[in-house]
């Protein structure tokens, strides 16, 4: 399996699409569930950190226009 970078939401939910549909192919055999429900998982983690150092991103801009 390729390295894969999670550096926005979109790279994320292309991601989680790509394993669900590895998944859901039977015969192909790619992925088991079990592992597909880990990934599954620490994707959900990464997408957390990725929406909050957006959060973090947005409220130092705000801060920083305050300051001005």
């Amino acid at each position: 399996m390729p390295r894969r970078r999670f550096r926005s939401i979109d790279d994320v939910r292309r991601y989680l699409a790509s394993l669900i549909n590895r998944l859901e192919d039977a015969n192909d055999g790619q992925v088991d569930g079990q592992l597909a429900g880990r990934l599954g998982y620490l994707a959900n983690l990464v997408l957390g950190a990725i929406k909050d150092s957006d959060i973090e991103a947005r409220i130092t801009a705000l801060e920083e226009r305050l300051k001005r």
